[in-house]
């Protein structure tokens, strides 16, 4: 049986900036004579994250790039220290207890690090050892998941003429080799070509269905809508809402989002929108409005339109048409959407980019 995941309080403050930062010297800024130098770089990465993931339970975490995924699931597989907090694997403090921790678990980093002087075998093989598999079951072990994972043909090949799709197959078959009780996947199917994702997805439906516990991190809404039980999404450090995919699906406020553009707009038309029955927000977007931004802060912006959430779809369009019409705004576009994660997630964490 898969062993359950807890955090609590997890706060992670980056003091120095990742390699090959982009932008030049990051040297501590001086003030003035006698002064202690000013900290050139913080980054607040999560800022009391707190997660309870059952033993047995596919769990996602959903979150724009920079939003904390990746650092929470280096958190709990000991590869970065927090800050502030806790964090356990089944009953092991993963950093108090960080060798019995790390038995328990199997990662599948977000870019495959294998050993390119080794053939695929040798990698499961040497990867099992390491764990103590019996060699016995290290050889079953091996050609077992090289079969699942449509590997067998190339079993005895150097891995650094694998394709990128190859490769991160072979890196969750070696993180399975152990046959952990939790499996950690950080964006598992970016890059993948869609037969090889859905396989993959396929592969950890039956980890999963085996008693084990799986967590994972992607911003791919399809992926986790697909295969998670429960999901949280992160935003800025911080859980924004956690739940079923159904649950969080019909979190949305009136569920439908039509996505409006139109030649201009004054904040009055979109206060005439706001108002028309069935509606539940209004968003507005495009040039001179923030990702996210509501119409309450937006009183003067003149984006190129806006998003409505509202309980019905298509019937809500005569209604707008003839608000827009009165105010002599042509509407250019209309997109209409029923309840989904990825309305769910542009609704919390909003349209802009993230770097």
């Amino acid at each position: 049986m898969g062993a359950g995941v807890r955090t609590e309080g997890l706060r992670k403050v980056y003091t120095s900036p990742p390699p090959l930062a982009a932008g030049g010297s990051f040297a501590p800024a001086l003030g003035k004579r006698g002064a202690k130098p000013k900290k050139a770089f913080q980054v607040v990465a999560l800022d009391g994250v707190s997660l309870e993931i059952r033993a047995g339970e596919i769990f996602g975490l959903l979150g724009p790039n920079g939003a904390g995924k990746s650092t929470t699931l280096g958190i709990l597989t000991t590869r970065v220290r927090p800050t502030e907090g806790h964090a356990w694997i089944g009953d092991y403090n993963v950093w108090q207890q960080q060798v019995h921790a790390k038995r328990l678990i199997g990662v599948v980093q977000q870019r495959p690090n294998l050993d390119f002087a080794l053939t695929a075998r040798e990698i499961l093989s040497f990867h099992a050892a390491y764990y103590g598999v019996a060699p016995a079951d290290r050889g079953r072990r091996s050609a077992e998941l090289l079969e699942r994972f449509q590997l067998t043909d190339r079993a005895h090949e150097m891995v650094r003429g694998f394709s990128g799709g190859m490769m991160q197959r072979l890196a969750i078959a070696r993180a399975m080799m152990h046959d952990p009780q939790v499996l950690f996947l950080d964006e598992p199917s970016t890059g993948l070509d869609p037969q090889t994702r859905l396989l993959l997805w396929e592969i950890i439906r039956e980890y999963n269905r085996s008693g084990r516990t799986v967590m994972l991190s992607t911003h791919n809404m399809e992926e986790a809508d697909a295969l998670c039980h429960r999901i949280a999404i992160i935003d800025h450090g911080h859980v924004i809402a956690l739940g079923t995919p159904y649950e969080l699906k019909h979190s949305i406020p009136g569920g439908y989002l039509l996505r409006l553009k139109f030649s201009h707009h004054s904040p009055e038309v979109v206060e005439r929108l706001r108002q028309l029955p069935g509606v539940t927000e209004v968003q507005i977007h495009g040039a001179g409005a923030e990702g996210g931004q509501g119409v309450q802060g937006a009183q003067g912006a003149q984006g190129d339109g806006v998003d409505l959430y509202a309980d019905r779809g298509g019937s809500l369009i005569r209604e707008i048409v003839a608000v827009l019409a009165e105010s002599a705004t042509d509407l250019h576009d209309v997109h209409i959407s029923e309840p989904s994660l990825e309305n769910l997630f542009l609704h919390h964490t909003g349209r802009s980019l993230r770097q």
